[in-house]
């Protein structure tokens, strides 16, 4: 199942008004209010249904829901009135996360072109949930960096809390999978140990465009990861690569603090990056940024300068 948060384009909506009437629920006309939703295969392509109108606030309330939530939905989606994904918006499918704990170095030819050696545990960093942006937004490049970098990453959304989890229970603590965006001003970031504010700005983590339940997805640890920009591979490896693998991750992670539901670990970036290359490759205006993974999609998103 993939889970996005949209909200209704304004002309699509008062297409549906004079198409189906009475029969259109309320939310499917709420233009511009980000309501949760499921993503369906229909006749022309991928279809949204509402899920607000089974009793969901948002994408965050059915991961705290746990899995009567998903069969609640699995259950009554198919027969729900549906719109056109080409007639909403979507959002990060969590716009604001609990927290946003991000790996550095989790890839070994990541960590070589860095030129910086690989720590015992994990490296840890924070992204503030200001920093997240939907599918299809702008990156903002801020004026103050010179330097501002791409950094495909898997991401790992935590859906039942817990605290001290022991590594092989993580599955029980996995809601689902997205994509991230690590977007890096590395001038910012290297002026100091303390990598949070270089990581942080204003569009810096693109999400989504949805998140995919666990149960679709057989193997995290074999999904190849690659980003283009304008058509240009620039990175492409596999999640098999991950020096710290979800198990250890989720172990390390809780045993320093309870995981919470709606918090999402992303995984660390493969090599590729614009700080590793010769020359270095720095992110400009008017470029087209997209990070795949199998399984999973494709987030798109188009660079600006502020």
């Amino acid at each position: 199942m993939k889970l996005v948060t949209y909200s209704v384009n304004a002309d699509a909506a008062n297409l549906q008004l004079r198409t189906l009437g009475a029969s259109v629920p309320a939310d499917l006309l709420n233009c511009g209010v980000p309501t949760p939703g499921v993503l369906v295969s229909g006749a022309e392509g991928e279809e949204v249904v509402s899920l607000s109108s089974l009793g969901f606030r948002s994408v965050r309330n059915i991961i705290q829901s746990g899995e009567q939530a998903l069969d609640d939905i699995r259950a009554k989606v198919v027969n729900a009135p549906r719109l056109p994904l080409s007639s909403v918006t979507l959002h990060a499918p969590i716009p604001r996360p609990s927290r946003i704990f991000a790996i550095g170095l989790n890839y070994q030819k990541h960590a070589d072109e860095s030129k910086m050696a690989v720590q015992k545990v994990p490296t840890v960093f924070m992204k503030l949930a200001s920093s997240v942006v939907g599918p299809d937004a702008p990156i903002v490049l801020p004026k103050i960096s010179e330097q501002p970098d791409y950094e495909a990453e898997f991401g790992v959304v935590i859906g039942k809390p817990g605290y001290q989890i022991a590594a092989e229970d993580w599955k029980q603590h996995v809601f689902g999978y997205t994509i991230v965006n690590d977007v890096s001003a590395r001038d910012i970031q290297l002026a100091t140990s303390q990598w949070t504010l270089g990581k942080s700005f204003p569009s810096f983590c693109p999400l989504g465009p949805s998140i995919v339940t666990a149960d679709e997805v057989a193997d995290p640890h074999a999904l190849d990861i690659s980003l283009t920009i304008d058509g240009e591979t620039l990175q492409s490896s596999n999640t098999s690569d991950l020096i710290f693998k979800i198990p250890a991750l989720i172990a390390h992670l809780s045993s320093l603090t309870p995981l919470e539901a709606g918090d999402i670990i992303s995984t660390g970036t493969p090599e590729g990056v614009g700080l590793g290359r010769t020359p270095k490759r720095w992110l400009k205006p008017g470029e087209e940024v997209v990070v795949t993974i199998s399984g999973l999609g494709q987030l798109r998103n188009r660079t600006v300068a502020e």
